[in-house]
């Protein structure tokens, strides 16, 4: 079995447990747009269970149906148990690494996560060379491929680059007036393609006289490599950040994220990787206290809901959707709609907690007919509601629903709300 699977869980105790009621079903995102009993949530559990009893082997086939799960929680959220079906196929995962190996260019960009300069000179040779092989669209951040190949369509619609990425176009430590300090924790999409994110949380710390340290040692979160197997980057990358995080939390408040992936890497899986580590772990759950979503933190720990409030009314309709990673495994979802809502009018989703279809580097490259076929029901959703524009803290949602929208016809524009609160400021 895997580094993690024996301590942690216990499959058969696992199987046991789940009583078929199959509340999960209608939920599960892979069942929806593949409804096959062996791809539900206790499909997986009864594989699993096999598997841990030496009944099933990890064939080519179970990894098939290991690596179809999108993780999104959905099964979690409504089981009358709370099973863990995503963290024991995270788990899985690495079993099905350790057996198949990682596919080349997955190891190529795991590669980049652990070295903040190879991510760096990649990204900017891939600025310089992007409109070679891509139709920018600099309205929306986004590009399409000029060609189709197997891995790259052209109706695909992907983040573009920037010349300069977000920790490299500022001061590491930036002086507000010394009232207060927080860092940032920007994750990688928002650093090399979304970098408005950045710059908006910089102007609303500006706002509020808050110091920002931003960090510029930090590392990729790891959670692409954790969600793919890849554990030797996850070790790497989370015990530098833990031990990075360490030698400046004294001096800060928090640890501010505008992602809600990268901060639930963070401060939820983490703790759980380092389960048979008993050191790191309780290293782990101490930092991690200080790590918080950024719209979490600013209402709760500052006066800017406030401050909004005396901004003028925006006129735009604004509609939310929840990352998987935000409102089920954080709990986070009604923050960064009270800010929102201070200067926009909101317009909620038929089923804004629906999964937007990213679901990992493997959904997104050999499953991405699963990604396309998920991201479908909620660009309908979106377009339902007649909004001006989407909003979530997740740059990783922004890019499966950027998509979505695209292959659907949908001009509704995407935005942080952390964009949307600084812009409301500037009012």
């Amino acid at each position: 079995m895997g580094k993690l699977l024996e301590d942690i869980f216990s499959f058969d105790e696992i199987q046991d447990d789940c009583v078929k009621c199959g509340k999960c079903i209608p939920v599960c995102t892979i069942h929806i747009v593949n409804p096959d009993e062996v791809t539900s949530p206790r499909g997986f559990i009864d594989l699993l269970g096999a598997y841990k009893r030496g009944q099933l082997d990890l064939d080519k086939n179970a990894k098939d149906i290991f690596e179809s799960c999108f993780l999104c929680t959905n099964c979690v959220d409504v089981c009358p148990k709370e099973l863990p079906t995503d963290m024991i196929i995270e788990q899985v995962r690495s079993d099905i690494a350790d057996k198949f190996g990682i596919a080349w260019y997955k190891k190529a960009f795991f590669l980049l996560l652990r070295y903040r300069w190879m991510n760096d000179i990649a990204f900017k040779l891939g600025w310089v060379f992007q409109t070679c092989g891509f139709k920018i669209k600099a309205e929306t951040d986004s590009m399409n491929s000029r060609f189709s190949i197997p891995m790259l369509k052209a109706e695909r619609t992907l983040p573009s680059l920037r010349k300069k990425s977000f920790l490299n176009s500022h001061p590491e430590s930036i002086d507000n007036g010394g009232k207060r300090k927080v860092a940032i924790f920007i994750g990688c999409l928002a650093n090399y393609n979304y970098v408005d994110i950045g710059n908006s949380l910089l102007e609303i710390l500006g706002a509020l006289e808050i110091d920002a340290f931003l960090a510029k040692s930090q590392k990729c979160c790891s959670a692409p490599a954790y969600f793919t197997g890849d554990f030797d980057t996850v070790d790497n990358n989370a015990k530098f950040n833990i031990e990075y995080f360490e030698s400046f939390s004294k001096d800060v408040e928090a640890i501010i994220v505008p992602e809600a992936t990268c901060s639930a890497m963070l401060k939820v899986d983490y703790e759980h990787y380092f389960h048979d580590q008993p050191e790191w772990k309780a290293r782990a759950k101490a930092i991690m206290e200080k790590v918080y979503m950024a719209t979490e933190w600013l209402q709760n720990h500052t006066e800017l809901e406030a401050l909004l409030a005396t901004k003028k009314q925006d006129t735009k309709i604004v509609t939310y959707h929840d990352p998987c990673h935000a409102r089920k495994v954080q709990g986070v979802y009604e923050a960064p709609r009270n800010l929102v809502r201070q200067n926009y009018n909101i317009v909620e989703m038929s089923d804004p907690n629906a999964c937007c279809g990213f679901g990992g580097v493997t959904m997104q490259t050999e499953k991405y007919r699963f990604a396309k076929a998920a991201g479908v029901p909620k660009a309908a959703m979106i377009k339902k509601t007649g909004a001006e524009i989407v909003s979530a803290e997740c740059s990783a949602c922004r890019m499966q629903i950027n998509n979505s929208m695209g292959l659907a016809g949908v001009d509704t524009v995407f935005k942080n709300p952390i964009e949307l609160i600084a812009e409301a400021l500037k009012n």
